[in-house]
């Protein structure tokens, strides 16, 4: 027996050496460079494919099937002079004796070199669309199943799939590849250079330790991004599913868009993708660019259909202005110190073509923000908001105003201010001021018509507080739609200074010239607040409540006043006419008639009044007033006169109807007797619409219409007493009239 077990034994190792003989005389003795044209018969014939071996085939047979190809190029049958793939060297070698168990067990995998070049021509169609591929000749019909229609087959008996190849590979290693894509029909060119890639063990169900770097471009626009991925790789071909885990990807982006800046970006996290179930999830995100940093989490379902993305999103403090400038971009002119401080909580779904952030807590600098934000339609810029906020100053974010606009306020402020000094010295002797000529509004470019036109939004805000044009605004609410160029104001309302007000339009961008259609309701506003808030000294104060409706049409300031149409309607209650005694300007008129002088020139005095109302029409920037009433106690102020806007002007014709000597008169030559009682006594309002009431002047040319009708009464008087009841009473009112002509 122990011989029989030696001699076998010496039977098994000379059949080994016998082995290890033949292969070693067969990778000795028989060159495979001398079959090249052989192997490239083969690639055509097999794989359709032109294979170009420039370099020695080198290859082991036992235990390993190894080769290595140098310098290797791969073209299309259709164009096999136009390679889309070459490489230096790609070695790798297989152990013999798996195979014959279906199992693929790998040694090191090194490709070196490789430069992949994918192009799409002017018609659309990719060099890699005719990989495999058998050239048809010119005239001739193409076989079925070449042209992309599968020739048809009788019907065959559906086998059991076979089970899928075990995968085992020592390492895989790649070193300076390239990948460049070229679409000559847009001309964009993408590409991955100095592509380096080496994992550990590739076994299925376990993990693979994987490295890569790479440098990334564009040309439209040209961008270069150098990254870094590493993490283990985990791959489940049975069940169908794949994850990255402890995923870190790294780099910097630079190119024409940052302006000559650089970004730095990191993102980590866990991924998975279960083709069965088409489900794909990102959990464990962190996300950091230059300042930014977020953290989260994204499920992606339906992938076979149309992807359904859920999530959330968290986003830390940062200073988003300081972001902006270090990735080369401008933010529009801002208050110092403005997104400063930005911080995001929200839910997140999305498809292709949308992306919605729902539960939105939102911190912009002072204010916070809850609600939703949406863009249903990326190709349409399709924008949905609806938006709480507690407080927020939207000044801080609106554009200052440039040089020239605030040097032309600076001017008109001091020419108003000259006038009003002149005025006040004068205490009403002075001559009436000249009506303004300059323009008082700004000529510059007001919408950004290209981007409004394009606008397709439905925004519903609401504020605690927001203050707007230096308004302070109580429980604000804003609803706006915008389409097609046409943006329509459903209301803005709230409460100001302990009153309300509501405004609704729309804003025609479509036209040449945008065309504004605007209504408004102001309800118990303090007028002077208003006037005050813009920088201007109030000419009146009190509670005014006023409905208009105007229209107007341009792109700037000047153009929309210059175009303004439309009515209006106000009341101002309990009101004062700030620094103007027009108590004390009919003093000077009864004086004057009188034939006295005052003793003093008061100055500084207000008048009060119960009620002050009009009527406004508008035509091309000109406010036409034919109905001002003032009621003051003991006198009613009537007016008739034009604002005109262009200029911030009036002109007023104002009469005084003395009602009653219902206080003492503090000048003796200031007498009211009954005489003067229904007398309307004149006045002339005119000069820059700020100073109000201090430009108003005694109207000489009227006032002799007054002395005449007193006279004439008074003649009427005479002959009464002298006439009694001796004549007609027709011959009296005769009489009476010839004198009052």
């Amino acid at each position: 027996m122990k011989a029989f077990g030696k001699i076998l034994g010496l039977v098994l190792l000379g059949l080994l050496l016998i082995i290890v003989a033949a292969g070693f005389a067969l990778t000795h003795l028989f060159d495979p460079n001398d079959y090249k044209d052989e192997i490239r018969q083969i690639a055509r014939d097999k794989a359709h494919i032109e294979l170009t071996l420039n370099g020695d085939i080198g290859w082991s047979l036992f235990p390993w099937l190894g080769l290595e190809l140098h310098e290797a190029s791969v073209a299309t049958l259709v164009k096999p002079a136009e390679p889309f793939a070459d490489l230096q060297m790609l070695g790798l070698s297989v152990r013999v004796l798996p195979l014959l168990r279906r199992e693929v067990q790998m040694s090191d995998v090194r490709v070196e070199g490789l430069n992949l070049r994918l192009n799409r021509d002017k018609d659309g169609h990719g060099n890699w669309e005719d990989i495999g591929k058998v050239p048809v000749p010119a005239g001739a019909t193409p076989p079925a199943g070449t042209a992309g229609q599968p020739a048809s087959e009788a019907p065959v008996a559906v086998k059991k799939p076979p089970q899928p190849i075990r995968l085992d590979i020592d390492s895989l290693t790649v070193n300076n590849a390239r990948v460049e894509y070229n679409d000559e029909k847009t001309g964009k060119q993408f590409s991955a250079e100095s592509i380096q890639l080496s994992t550990g063990p590739v076994h299925d169900s376990t993990n693979i330790p994987v490295k890569a770097t790479a440098f990334l471009g564009t040309n439209q626009p040209v961008l270069r991004v150098r990254t870094e991925l590493t993490g283990e790789l985990r791959i489940e071909r049975a069940l169908q599913r794949y994850k990255f885990e402890d995923l870190k990807l790294s780099g910097e982006l630079a190119g024409d868009p940052l302006q000559g800046k650089t970004m730095t970006f990191a993102a980590q996290g866990q991924l998975s993708l279960d083709k069965a179930a088409n489900v794909a999830e990102w959990t464990g995100i962190k996300i950091s660019a230059n300042q930014l940093r977020a953290l989260g989490e994204l499920k992606a379902n339906d992938l076979d259909k149309t992807p359904q993305i859920t999530g959330g999103l968290s986003i830390a403090q940062f200073d988003l202005a300081k972001f902006v400038d270090s990735i080369g971009q401008k933010l529009p002119a801002m208050a110092e110190g403005s997104l400063s401080k930005v911080e995001l909580v929200s839910r997140v779904a999305a498809t292709p073509t949308s992306v919605a952030f729902d539960n939105i807590n939102l911190k912009l600098d002072d204010s916070s923000f809850s609600g939703r934000i949406a863009v249903e339609d990326f190709a349409k810029q399709s924008l949905r908001a609806t938006l709480k906020a507690d407080t927020f100053n939207a000044d801080r974010y609106l554009p200052p105003k440039s040089e020239k606009a605030a040097n032309a306020t600076q001017t008109r402020q001091a020419e108003v201010a000259s006038t009003e000094a002149d005025a006040m010295a004068g205490a009403g002797s002075t001559p009436l001021p000249d009506k303004p000529s300059k323009t008082a509004w700004s000529t510059e470019r007001l919408l950004p018509v290209e981007r409004l036109a394009k606008l397709d939004v439905d925004a519903d805000l609401t504020f605690g507080q927001l203050t707007l044009d230096k308004l302070p605004i109580q429980n604000a609410a804003l609803k706006a739609t915008g389409q097609g160029g046409l943006l329509t104001l459903t209301n803005l309302s709230g409460e100001l200074y302990n009153g309300g007000f509501a405004a609704n339009g729309t804003l025609d961008v479509r036209p040449s010239a945008p065309v504004l259609n605007l209504q408004t309701k102001l309800n118990r506003v303090p007028v002077e607040k208003i006037l005050e808030s813009q920088g201007k000294n109030p000419p009146v104060k009190g509670l005014v409540t006023l409905t208009s409706n105007v229209t107007g049409s341009g792109n700037s300031q000047q153009a929309l006043i210059d175009t303004l149409n439309g009515n209006a309607s106000f009341v101002i209650n309990n009101g004062v006419l700030l620094n103007a005694n027009l108590e004390q300007q009919l003093c000077k008129g009864i004086a004057t008639l009188n034939r006295k002088t005052l003793s003093g020139e008061p100055r500084g005095k207000d008048t009060p009044f119960q009620e002050l109302k009009g009527n406004l029409t508008f035509r091309n920037g000109i406010a036409s007033n034919p109905d001002l009433k003032v009621r003051i106690p003991g006198m009613t102020v009537n007016g008739d006169g034009d604002i005109d806007l262009r200029v911030l002007g009036m002109d007023y014709r104002v009469g005084i109807i003395v009602e009653g000597d219902t206080s003492a008169m503090p000048d003796p030559a200031c007498q009211v007797g009954e005489k003067f009682v229904g007398i309307e006594w004149p006045l002339r309002c005119r000069g820059p619409l700020e100073l109000g009431a201090k430009a108003c002047r005694v109207d000489n040319d009227r006032l002799g219409q007054v002395a005449t009708k007193l006279a004439g009464d008074k003649l009427s008087e005479k002959i009464d007493e002298k006439l009694g009841d001796k004549v007609s009473p027709e011959l009296k009112n005769a009489l009476k009239g010839l004198f009052k002509r």
